[in-house]
């Protein structure tokens, strides 16, 4: 197998995942591709294979949380695999092919996402509507792409929440954000819903539909890969704190180089990863096996969400605290 990411010359602090060719035969150990076999022996599995050909494989009712990033609704190639732009109706009439079968897999409290852009965001809601109760939509803000000179650049994407059922599992507490406060409002002296620390007032919030908080993947970051769409860990890691039990499963049909596995594994959840490309697993295996040892979170600490920026900012003003202090 060819692995590109190694001819590319990489800057001395780039800490983009890479493959080594002594690694290969290793990582291929850890990746399914006997479909045969997922009906008795499906946790905790990287499946190389064909997304309709592998869920048909997987015993159904199985589920908490269904994460869905497919291939959007324009122009892209994934190795060998490549899209194109086309009508709303012939986009629907692809994910109509394997929606209802990825639903069967859903255990009746299931919650499900499904990301897309604003070009495909149509046809995402119908299917959902078909086959699930809409809940919300969320809006998350991607701080990456190339400006327009004759639009408005594009910099957010849709993630469509539903669940199977009226009865769902969602744990708000666990996906509060921590929030900077501007204006610091006291009651009788004393700060109104928010804390006052030496390093800054901050504010646990309830979490909204609106997402500006998350760091795109990119080279200084250990999580990032050369994969074109990859999805940051931060994000994955609201949506399995919100919607996956501790002891329940998280599947992703279109696992790409791994994050929902990757990091259903960091909190704890049991993941099935469903990808056609076999060097995208390998990534993923990797990363699962480094996982082992970095639990880490970028944005995520102290079972709290933090504001872009803040939380190197607080650990930077602690350091300097610490140093201060062993200097006295």
């Amino acid at each position: 197998m060819k692995n590109d990411a190694k001819t590319l010359e990489r800057a001395p602090r780039n800490r983009t995942l890479t493959l080594k060719d002594d690694e290969i035969p290793s990582l291929k150990s850890h990746i399914t591709t006997d479909l045969e076999s997922l009906k008795d022996d499906y946790i905790n599995k990287t499946i190389c294979s064909d997304t309709l050909l592998a869920l048909k494989s997987l015993p159904n009712g199985i589920a908490d949380l269904i994460f869905v990033d497919p291939p959007y609704n324009i122009q892209k190639s994934f190795k060998e695999l490549s899209f194109s732009n086309t009508s709303q109706a012939v986009y629907l009439e692809y994910l109509d092919e394997w929606f209802p079968e990825l639903i069967k897999k859903a255990k009746p409290t299931a919650s499900v996402y499904i990301c897309g852009d604003w070009k495909s965001t149509y046809a995402l809601h119908e299917i959902m509507d078909r086959y699930t109760i809409i809940r919300s939509r969320i809006i998350w803000q991607r701080e990456k792409g190339r400006g327009a000179k004759t639009n408005w650049k594009n910099s957010c994407e849709d993630i469509w929440f539903g669940t199977i059922t009226k009865e769902y599992y969602f744990d708000v507490d666990s996906v509060k954000q921590k929030r900077r406060v501007i204006a610091p409002y006291k009651v009788n002296g004393k700060p109104k819903d928010w804390e006052e620390t030496k390093e800054g007032n901050y504010r646990l919030t309830h979490p909204s539909n609106f997402w500006d908080d998350i760091t795109i993947p990119y080279w200084s970051m250990p999580e990032n890969t050369d994969h074109p769409t990859q999805k940051p860990e931060k994000l994955l890691a609201k949506l399995i704190l919100a919607s996956c039990p501790t002891d329940g499963l998280v599947l992703d049909p279109f696992l790409g180089s791994g994050t929902t596995s990757v990091t259903s594994k960091k909190l704890g959840r049991k993941f099935i990863g469903i990808e056609a490309n076999e060097e995208y697993c390998l990534w993923s295996a990797k990363r699962l096996l480094q996982a082992e040892n970095d639990c880490e979170i970028q944005g995520y600490s102290d079972g709290v969400f933090w504001e872009r920026n803040t939380l190197n900012q607080q650990m930077a003003n602690q350091n300097i605290k610490r140093n201060v202090n062993s200097n006295d």
